[in-house]
């Protein structure tokens, strides 16, 4: 009997999916994490990382062009800011219905380029094909760099470990913050290089309530969240926070000798929600967030 893709579910799928795959190169990171990383030389690591954004999912079809555009580059980023990394270089891949104006596609390329500027990216190509219906879709692919060794993972937490986030949640869907957020490339390379690493770390697309479980089971751990202590912006609930995703923020663990000392520098936005458990311990129950395909 077949089985759908909604009665499983996106981590089901990916799980199942992956099971496929037999790498004939070598990689120091593969599928499962925010970035594959792969060697480069003796100084640097190579990020690479692959994201799509679909009207009707990620973008409603008034949407203006320039931010479609800077989004659909902007979550990539943001996946190269989760490993420490650096962005590089990027291939536009669109996707579009025949009879959309040109002037939809040239805003959203204006959004790409402007983006692309502010984060010294690259545009290096890409492809264009055709819609048999009426839609659009955006694919990134986008490589970058990270010291040698050094790429910041999921699975690196430890029991004892505080966890914190970089930014008030909620909200950010369906209002403009998912449309205007600014990856957090900067804090992600402070951490790695004017301090002590964090100990895992990933962003926040598809809510709190989902991406948390992520990371501690990538790091063996369970947690313990408290709801209190959650940032959440303003006119927002709790639960929006932990369900409504699209962040963008960073979500990240720290030792707690270091978690005591950074959480108290009043320049870096970080705040601590919980801790990491081991994985005896039972996790706190966070309901909501995003899965494609049962969503």
């Amino acid at each position: 009997m077949p089985v759908s893709l909604r009665s499983l579910g996106e981590n089901a799928v990916l799980q199942r999916l992956i099971a496929t795959l037999h790498p004939a190169c070598p990689m120091t990171v593969g599928p499962g994490d925010d970035c594959a990383v792969v060697p480069r030389d003796a100084e640097w690591d190579t990020l690479l990382k692959t994201d799509v954004v679909v009207e009707g999912i990620h973008f409603t079809r008034d949407t203006q062009p320039e931010l479609i555009g800077r989004k659909a580059l902007a979550r990539a980023v943001s996946d190269i800011a989760a490993m420490g990394g650096l962005p590089e270089h990027a291939l536009i891949t669109l996707l579009i219905h025949p009879e959309r104006d040109i002037a939809q596609a040239e805003g959203i390329y204006r959004g790409i380029s402007a983006l692309a500027a502010q984060f010294g990216i690259s545009i290096a190509g890409g492809e264009t094909s055709s819609l048999p219906y009426d839609g659009l879709a955006i694919n990134v692919a986008l490589t970058g760099k990270v010291e040698r060794g050094r790429a910041i993972l999921r699975s690196g937490g430890k029991p004892g470990d505080v966890i914190c986030v970089s930014g008030p949640l909620g909200g950010s869907y369906p209002g403009t913050g998912h449309l205007t957020f600014t990856p957090r490339v900067e804090l992600a390379r402070h951490l790695m290089l004017h301090g002590p690493r964090p100990t895992a770390m990933m962003d926040l697309s598809d809510g709190l309530a989902v991406d948390l479980p992520r990371m501690a089971a990538a790091s063996s751990c369970a947690f313990r969240v408290d709801p209190n202590a959650i940032p959440c912006n303003p006119g927002c609930s709790v639960e929006q926070a932990l369900s409504d995703g699209e962040d963008y923020e960073l979500l990240l663990t720290l030792s707690p000798a270091t978690a005591e000392s950074l959480c108290r520098d009043s320049e870096l936005p970080l705040y601590p929600i919980g801790t990491l458990c081991p994985p005896t311990d039972e996790s706190s129950h966070l309901s909501g967030g995003w899965q494609h395909f049962i969503a």
